[in-house]
Parts: structure tokens; C-alpha cells; sequence
């Protein structure tokens, strides 16, 4: 994906020709690369020529920034106008060069002082107006321009609270072009962001409306969904339709912990590329992402002639919940294997390799067989290979990275109508965050973040075994044909169950917790 915004300016006479140069930023996947835009007005027949492997909508901008001046009350004498992109191998594609080319135009025309342009970064798209509408990706082309070295930045009026979440540079909005003229010619200044004000919880999130107490029974499955927010690790649900699968996914995002300040720039900088960003600003949860199961590979993984991020991406340090799995191609289930073991998606074209992160909790939910009701043979009428083709269309490479299996059982009349007092979402939180800070502390100072982070290399470290564990694990092993994946998904899922605890190493009720969640069902 790319965009742009500018950065700095300077322009000379030589003659009757006068030549800017603005520095730049394209923005490339989530990244930033630095790009420059060079202005050339001089004499000859008038003629407006843009060059530097642009795509369509860059070439249009000629025809926008050409009527947006005029509009804007700014006649150009007739000239010969040439614009550079450079470099000329990164593709430059998206509406958001309209204002860097119109303003090194008017620096090259005399509009603007270079000078006053300096250390200066700009992006926005133009209306034929000369309104300036907002773009996708501000978040990380302001974070590019604070690295660059750039003073200040002018982003679209629509955009200032999202620009001004980055703290250390000056973010003005603009909502016309007029007024950058008159902010940098006549004193008149533009609105500034307030990092405090665009970081600020958005007003009705302060409280977490869906609690796990409105869920009676299923006690194994709130369980199941405790240890996977502790450590991060990806969860299966099967049961019947109505017995609370879809409830229980969509509290987990109440039991995890909040997003540090880097996982919030880091999350929001994702949604923000893919123009989904709310308008309040920064992300201040983790993010939950809920796909119709007739998502395509290409809507889920990220992609596209120009690459962007698609809903695994946007899932990065949150959840995913893919209810009723079976009935996704499987094309796309498939797409998912690579992200959950690397935590990165590569996606490559001709003009370049793009990277999304993808380190997401995996949440997913399935009926036992097509009707939902086996093997209840009352209503069931399933035959025994539909229900087997069924289950099979999730294939076994990816159930491998399935930590958690669970069976959801409908609820007894006696527990829905008459049942006890629940364990409530506050309550569960709490012993997460306990776990968390105890894996915080244990790999302080390492690239890991979480227990499903460890790698085979690093359970021997993290997870070591006595001579008693070592000898279940390897009855666990025989018995249950466990691939050498699950074996190590099991020991860290063993891992998160003992931080749950509080204790320090693995004991044996913490691995016979986590072998519950590995049923022979799993492998149908």
C-alpha cells in the first residue's frame, strides 16, 4: 500500500526557471519509505508531466492539483511543469500525493517560501475544491516523519486526531488548501492535535458490556477460554447450535489484558493502513475480529494488486473468531497456517515483498456434524462418513495448532433457570493478568511476550519436567499419536495452567488439566 506525505522544501531561480524539491514518505505495506517530489516550472511550451513509476491515480492528481489551484483562487502563468517522484523503483499509487505535488508546485511557482517549508510533512488527497480529504495510513506516515526528523506535520483535518496520537512532533489539520497557504504566508495558524485528547478512551468503552456471568454452566469451556487469554493460546469450541459457543468467544476479549502504549501504535498503524481506524483516534482494546465464513483467502490473509492488510492482520495482538469453521473453504482455512506459526504474513509482487504482522489469538467454533445435533440420534440424522467428511474438511495440519479443544454441552434446564452464582468476567481477568505478569517477568530481556510465543528450542528453558512429568508426557505421546507440534502445544498450555496457579514449574495435575483439552475428538 502506498502513500505518501511530504517533508521538506527548497526552491532557487535559476533565470526564468524555479525548481523545489520536497522530501517525502510512501507508505509500503505498514512500513514507511522515504520518497522525494521534485517541482520544475519553467519556460517552453505549458504542458504538466509527472514521472517515477506512478499508478493511474497518481497521474490523475495533475488534473486535481491543476483545478484545486485555480479553484483555490491561484492562477499559474502558463509554464512548462514537470514532477518527480523518486526513487523511481518503489511504485507510488493511492490519492494521498495530491497536496505534497500542489505544494512543490506552489513552492516552485513562488506561492510559498521554501524556506518555511522545511522540516514540513504533508499528505492529503484534494477535491477540485481544494478541500483536502483525509487518507488512509496517517498513523504511520506521521510516526516516519517524527523518525525522519521532521518539525511539524500537516495531515488532512480529518485525520489530526489519528496523526496526533504520535507524541514528539507538531500535527496541524488542514481541512482546504488555502489555509496551508495562509499558515505559512500570513501567520494564520492551522488547528493543532492534542496527543492527550486523540489517546483518550472513546466515550461508552469504559466498561466491558458482554460479562461471562450471563453464561450459566459450561464451566469447562469458561476454563478453556481463561487459559487461552492467559497465555495467548488458540481455541476450538464444538457443540450444538445454542449452547453458548458464539457467547463465550465474544467475552474473551474482556479477560485479556489492555494494550501497552507500543501494542496500541502498533495495532492502530495496521487499522489505519486499512482505513478502518475509528474516528475517536487510537485503539485502546485489543481488537476482535469476527469473518462471515464466506471470506475469501484473499479478505482474511491481506492482499490485492496494491497488498493490504486483511483480517488476520487486523486480528494482530487481538482475537479472531471463526464460527462454524467447517463451512469456510478450505483454500482459506489453509491461509492460516503459515501466520500462526511464523506471526507474520508475507505477501509478494512484482514490485516488492509486503509483511503484516499476524500474532493473533485463534478462536474457532464448529457444530459435531452438518445439522449440529450429533450425536444426539433423536434429531441427528446424520450418517457416520457425512459426519466424518464433515470434521475432515478442517484439515489435520491445522488442528495441530489448535491448543484448546472443548465440547459444549447444551445447558440443563436446572442450570439455566435455577443456577448458582457465576463466575464473572472481573474475577477472570484478574488471575489472566496474575499469569501474564508472571510470563511478563519470566521472559523480560527476550523477544517473548506470552507462553504461546515459546518455541521448541525453548520449552527445554522454560519448561522443564521432573522425572514423573517426563514419564506421562511420554504415555500422553504414545497413546494419544500426538505430532511433534501438539506435544509441544500441550507442555505450554501445561505451562499457562501452572502460571494460573502461580506456580513456579509444571506439576502433574497441570499436565492432566491440559491433556483434557486434547480429546481423541480432536483427530475425527
Amino acid at each position: 500500500m502506498c502513500y505518501h506525505g511530504a517533508t521538506e522544501t527548497r526552491w532557487e531561480r535559476k533565470g526564468k526557471t524555479v525548481y523545489s524539491l520536497v522530501r517525502s514518505a510512501v507508505l509500503y505495506g505498514v512500513a514507511c519509505k522515504m520518497i522525494t517530489v521534485e517541482a520544475d516550472a519553467s519556460d517552453g511550451l505549458p504542458a504538466f508531466s509527472m514521472v517515477g513509476y506512478l499508478s493511474s491515480e497518481v497521474r490523475e492528481a495533475q488534473d486535481r492539483v491543476r483545478t484545486a489551484l485555480k479553484n483555490s483562487g491561484y492562477r499559474l502563468p502558463p509554464k512548462k511543469i514537470t514532477v518527480n517522484l523518486a526513487p523511481a523503483d518503489i511504485r507510488k499509487s493511492g490519492p494521498g500525493f495530491d497536496l505534497p505535488i500542489a505544494i512543490a508546485v506552489m513552492a516552485a511557482y513562488g506561492h510559498i517560501p521554501g524556506e518555511a517549508l522545511r522540516d514540513v510533512f504533508l499528505a492529503g488527497e484534494l477535491g477540485l475544491d481544494g478541500s483536502i480529504h483525509g487518507i488512509h495510513g496517517v498513523l504511520g506516515m506521521v510516526m516516519e516523519a517524527k523518525r525522519a526528523g521532521c518539525a511539524t506535520c500537516i495531515v488532512p483535518l480529518a485525520n489530526l486526531r489519528e496523526g496526533a496520537v504520535i507524541q514528539g512532533i507538531t500535527v496541524y489539520g488542514a481541512g482546504h488548501l488555502s489555509e496551508i497557504v495562509a499558515h505559512f504566508t500570513v501567520g494564520e495558524k492551522l488547528p493543532v492535535g492534542s496527543a492527550r485528547a486523540a489517546m483518550a478512551e472513546p466515550p461508552g468503552e469504559s466498561g466491558n458490556a458482554l460479562d461471562f456471568a450471563d453464561i450459566r454452566g459450561q464451566h469447562m469451556a469458561k476454563r478453556a477460554a481463561e487459559i487461552a487469554a492467559a497465555g495467548m493460546h488458540n481455541l476450538l469450541l464444538s457443540g450444538p447450535p445454542g449452547a453458548g459457543k458464539t457467547m463465550i468467544a465474544s467475552r474473551i476479549p474482556g479477560i485479556l489484558p489492555p494494550l501497552t502504549a507500543d501494542e496500541a501504535l502498533e495495532v492502530s498503524q495496521i487499522h489505519s493502513v486499512a482505513g478502518v481506524l475509528p474516528e475517536e483516534g487510537i485503539l485502546t482494546r485489543r481488537p476482535f475480529r469476527m469473518p462471515h465464513h464466506t471470506i475469501s483467502p484473499v479478505a482474511l490473509a491481506g492482499g490485492g494488486a496494491v497488498p493490504r492488510p486483511g483480517e488476520i492482520s487486523l486480528a494482530h495482538r487481538g482475537v479472531l473468531y471463526l464460527d462454524e469453521l467447517p463451512e469456510f473453504q478450505k483454500d482459506t482455512l489453509e491461509v492460516l497456517r503459515q501466520p500462526l506459526e511464523a506471526g507474520e504474513i508475507r505477501i509478494s509482487r512484482s514490485s516488492g515483498q509486503y509483511v503484516f504482522p499476524a500474532r493473533f489469538m485463534l478462536v474457532a467454533s464448529r457444530n459435531p456434524c452438518r445439522c449440529g445435533y450429533y450425536p444426539d440420534r433423536r434429531r441427528c440424522r446424520c450418517s457416520e462418513p457425512e459426519i466424518r467428511k464433515y470434521l475432515h474438511r478442517i484439515s489435520r495440519p491445522l488442528l495441530d495448532r489448535i491448543d484448546l479443544y472443548v465440547e459444549v454441552q447444551q445447558v440443563p434446564y436446572e442450570d439455566l433457570v435455577q443456577g448458582g452464582e457465576e463466575m464473572c468476567t472481573e474475577q477472570i481477568r484478574a488471575r489472566v493478568l496474575r499469569a501474564r505478569e508472571m510470563q511478563r517477568n519470566r521472559y523480560q530481556g527476550s523477544r517473548l511476550r506470552f507462553n504461546a510465543d515459546l518455541t521448541a528450542a525453548d520449552l527445554e528453558r522454560y519448561c522443564p519436567l521432573g522425572a514423573a512429568q517426563e514419564r506421562k508426557m511420554k504415555q500422553i505421546y504414545e497413546q494419544k499419536h500426538l505430532t511433534a507440534r501438539t506435544y509441544h502445544r500441550l507442555l505450554k498450555v501445561a505451562r499457562t495452567i501452572a502460571d494460573l496457579e502461580g506456580s513456579g514449574t509444571i506439576g502433574q495435575r497441570h499436565l492432566d488439566e491440559a491433556v483434557l483439552y486434547r480429546p481423541a475428538e480432536l483427530l475425527m
